[in-house]
């Protein structure tokens, strides 16, 4: 079918034009969007964004040549696809929990008193847990810092 015929049929809202389109530039459409992606299934999802970009731009565009215009919508659509999945490979939402994971090993934000005063209060902390007993010591630790143990029998129990 001659491309003129074709752009009548998209003019004309017939179905037969997606059809038509696939039969004579599908190949050419597949090929550009296999250069442009890795996977066989993004780019037939870029050729069938093709036809429905091209269903929507005509009426009121009147391409003159059908191949270029098919070809310039399967490349851009490649390549912004291209952009989101190298995006996602990049981060993809992850960076918070990066962040998150690093936090430990970086510095914290506080001044020289405001560390000068947890010093102090972990030095008396831990002068006053000397001074009991053993059970008192394992009540106190887990009542005040139920997530913290220091070693495995104490989160066991069996200590």
């Amino acid at each position: 079918m001659e491309d003129a015929a074709i752009v009548d049929l998209y003019w004309a809202r017939s179905q037969q034009a997606i059809a038509e389109s696939e039969i004579k530039y599908g190949a050419y459409c597949h090929a550009i969007a296999r250069r442009i992606l890795e996977r066989e299934e993004d780019a037939e999802e870029c050729v069938n964004d093709t036809w429905l970009h091209a269903w929507n731009a005509m009426p009121p565009q009147r391409p003159g040549i059908l191949s270029a215009f098919f070809g310039k919508l399967t490349r851009n659509l490649s390549l912004d696809r291209w952009r989101r999945l190298r995006a996602a490979k990049r981060g993809g939402g992850q960076v918070e929990l990066a962040l998150q994971e690093l936090e430990d090993c970086l510095p914290d934000g506080r001044g020289p008193e405001e560390a000068l005063e947890a010093a102090e209060t972990a030095r008396l902390i831990s002068a006053f847990l000397r001074s009991q007993g053993e059970l008192d010591r394992k009540l106190f630790v887990r009542r005040y810092f139920p997530t913290w143990s220091p070693c495995p029998s104490w989160r066991s129990g069996s200590a």
